[in-house]
């Protein structure tokens, strides 16, 4: 396929709304589009980053113009553009009607229906942004927090980039050094020493960097957290307050959650979908039975379990010590203890727990950042500048660090140096991969695939 061809596709969503953009770009699209805009020349003239109004029109065979849209076409010229080609953003009417007849058009005047992610390939393809930052486009699209967006967006102005590259410029210094010593041997029979210390500073950034993917994962797929505990400990009530919506039934009645109930909520900017799961105790039935099996599923795979104890009625020491260990031995993640309806209970909360009253509110704050703390990796620094989400970098981050622990091995062993060479190259090969210097089509085929069509 060729990359330099007028193509053009919906870049916003497909729906009744206002206004819709539909993006175009390649050699001579401007002029293509000339062909049917009310005003030619204007268009035609048009300097970069300008927009001109105007009507597309449908020429008929017989000379007779049908009105398409009345719109606005936004033009960016090479190479100040973001495919680095020249550039036509239509801005036309959405309705979903309105934007076929727009894009039937197009197609009839020669251009191709862009493919997914075609337009930041080009953009990648002209040199215009890396692949950390292709990448960070289709994280910033897909970023369901703000906080997910901010960390998007600096990776998107290339904060992995510059982490990237001086971890590459310490390697190249450390090869030319051994690249010497291969190259000139007479020069120095004595051991050699290329910069160790330029070694381990690489090493220790990439594992700093490496580290971030557990949150940028975690922002990016969300958290499960199931809430657990016996019938009538307040699940659904405390499930309602977190969600502040009456989405659980809540009743006195014993066993009235019989199946589990989730719902997306935002916890610190962090995405985490809540289950209210079925009570725990001895099933009345099989329809009962089967919802504290699917209890005991979801909370086999959470991130984390809030455990709840009736402080009003609460059962036994021994028999809610034995119930919270039984939870911790079937959770997948950390357990939260939560002494529930506080706001009624005479005693005061046991150790280990949090107090919490779904009523008064009282110890929601206390439990959010509990939440947060067992959600999110604490040994993630929160103040890095770059936080990596892309599985693809965390792989080649590791397949970087991993080379580079055997030349330090290699150098401490005194190996032939024409294999520490080899490694080195190894890292240095990843790390291109990351930002894009090191590519294959295939590599590309399979990255931009992932994208929406007019991005």
């Amino acid at each position: 396929m060729t990359y330099d061809d007028p193509i053009a596709a919906l870049a916003t969503p497909l729906g009744r709304s206002a206004l819709a953009v539909v993006r175009c770009s390649g050699e001579g699209c401007i002029e293509l589009m000339a062909t049917a805009f009310s005003r030619p020349e204007a268009l035609r003239e048009a300097a970069g980053h300008t927009v001109v109004y105007g009507r597309l029109l449908n020429h008929g065979r017989e000379g007779q113009a049908e009105l398409v849209d009345e719109l606005t076409a936004v033009v960016f010229r090479a190479p100040r553009s973001y495919t680095g080609e020249d550039v036509i953003e239509l801005v036309c009417h959405g309705s979903p009607k309105t934007v076929e007849s727009v894009l039937g058009l197009l197609r009839r005047l020669g251009f191709r229906p862009a493919e997914p992610g075609e337009f930041t390939l080009r953009a990648f393809l002209a040199g215009k942004i890396d692949l950390t930052q292709a990448e960070a486009v289709a994280e910033l699209i897909d970023a369901r927090t703000h906080r997910a967006r901010s960390l998007a967006l600096r990776r998107l102005s290339g904060s992995v980039a510059e982490r990237i590259n001086a971890v590459k410029a310490r390697l190249v210094e450390i090869s030319a050094a051994v690249e010497i010593h291969l190259d000139y041997p007479e020069e120095d029979s004595s051991e050699v020493a290329p910069p160790v210390q330029a070694l381990a500073a690489a090493i220790a950034d990439l594992e700093r960097l490496v580290a971030t993917y557990a949150t940028g994962k975690r922002l990016r797929d969300g958290a499960p957290v199931a809430i657990a505990g016996r019938t009538n400990a307040g699940k659904s009530s405390l499930f309602n307050v977190l969600l502040r919506e009456d989405r659980s039934i809540v009743s006195e009645l014993h066993g009235t959650t019989r199946d589990y109930i989730e719902q997306g909520i935002e916890i610190d900017g962090i995405p985490v979908t809540l289950y209210d799961t079925a009570g725990l105790r001895e099933p009345g039935g099989a329809i009962e039975s089967e919802g504290i099996r699917r209890s005991e599923v979801i909370m086999a795979n959470a991130a984390a379990v809030v455990y709840l104890v009736d402080g009003a009625e609460p059962p036994s020491e021994p028999n809610w010590r034995q119930e919270l260990e039984a939870v911790r031995a079937r959770s997948g993640g950390g357990v939260i203890a939560v002494w529930h309806k506080i706001d009624r209970a005479g005693a005061g909360v046991p150790p280990g727990f949090i107090g919490v009253s779904s009523v008064s509110g009282e110890g929601l704050d206390v439990l959010r950042n509990a939440l947060r703390r067992v959600i999110l990796p604490a040994s993630t620094a929160e103040s890095e500048a770059a936080v990596i989400e892309s599985d693809r970098q965390k792989q080649l981050i590791d397949r970087a660090v991993e080379a580079l622990r055997r030349v330090r091995e290699g150098l401490a062993e005194q190996v032939p140096l024409d294999l520490v060479a080899v490694d080195l190259q190894e890292a240095l090969s990843a790390l291109g991969e990351i930002t894009g210097e090191v590519s294959s089509a295939e590599l590309l085929d399979v990255m931009f695939s992932k994208f929406c069509v007019g991005k």
